[in-house]
């Protein structure tokens, strides 16, 4: 009797049945302790399990600053997500001061293909985070994230946690050389939105960063659940909750540092932090080509 060779579809249905497997292989998880490359931003190999990452052990010294950035992106943006891996690693080093992880953040990957490719890029690259949610905006995905880091990274907390989007250069050593001499409690820091006379009510969701305490609180403040506080513009959402708690007294306006490129592509400048709404490829080359990225010895500082 001779038997049938699975189909293409066999495999691509076993291929979630493979990521949740490895939830039970993994028990513990932990930060990464892992070599930089060089680079100055983590690019270690870790096993992806479920809605976390697992690493090797937290490296015995103390960082003076530790920065988490989650870059908020959808499975299908596959493209994406290489053109911004290779923009964070073509940057000048980190000050050896500091400690950045970069993350990209999805909800739960439910097509079958898309789960077997993103299985496939979290193997090699080991920088995904996947959140018990379903894709979307606007509609809970950055309460998921804040709330789920602080159980995460709990055996090695941050003291900064970023939230950013795909479309988006973040020149990670000017963020880390603002938040060098910032507390490290209470801050809520970004590009600070005009409302109602308050120069810094809510943060623009092109990239904010929180400070490991407000982070925490989000995780544990049950009063966001009980408002239904979670769906709405998430940037909004989030200084909504901040301000009704009477928290982030420690604010930081970045502007004009942090700001969206216009359409003619001219506006960008040498001090900038980051550069927002990079929805093409001629937009990345743009700003890639400004930055000197295309030139490895000249960067600029």
């Amino acid at each position: 009797m001779t038997s049938k060779a699975p189909s293409s579809t066999s495999y691509l249905l076993l291929a979630p049945i493979a990521v949740l497997l490895l939830v039970f292989l993994v028990s513990s998880v932990n930060r990464s302790g892992g070599g930089s490359d060089g680079l100055g931003i983590l690019c270690t190999r870790r096993a992806v399990a479920g809605n976390y990452t697992v690493a090797p052990e937290e490296a015995p010294s103390k960082p003076e600053l530790s920065l988490l950035v989650g870059i908020l992106t959808m499975p299908r943006l596959r493209e994406r997500r290489d053109i911004v891996r290779l923009a964070y690693a073509l940057q000048p080093p980190v000050p050896a001061y500091a400690r950045v992880d970069v993350r990209f953040v999805f909800c739960s990957v439910t097509d079958p293909v898309d789960a077997a490719l993103v299985s496939l890029e979290a193997a090699h690259h080991g920088d995904i985070i996947v959140l018990d949610c379903t894709e979307n905006m606007n509609n809970g995905k950055t309460y998921a994230y804040f709330s789920s880091v602080p159980r995460l990274f709990a055996d090695a907390p941050y003291d900064y946690v970023m939230k950013t989007d795909d479309d988006a250069y973040l020149r990670v050593p000017a963020l880390v050389e603002e938040l060098r001499g910032k507390p490290r409690d209470d801050v809520y820091l970004g590009w600070g939105f005009n409302m109602s006379g308050d120069p810094m009510l809510f943060m623009h969701g092109m990239g904010y960063v929180m400070s490991w305490d407000l982070v925490s609180w989000v995780a544990t403040a049950e009063e966001i659940l009980e408002r239904n506080d979670t769906v709405g513009p998430e940037d909004l959402m989030l200084g909504k909750w901040v301000n009704l708690a009477g928290k982030g007294k420690n604010r930081y306006d970045l502007k004009p540092r942090m700001y969206d490129l216009n359409w003619d592509m001219d506006n960008l400048r040498p001090d900038t932090v980051l550069v927002h709404t990079l929805k093409n490829n001629r937009r990345w080359a743009t700003v890639f080509d400004y930055f000197n990225v295309t030139q490895p010895a000249s960067h600029l500082p």
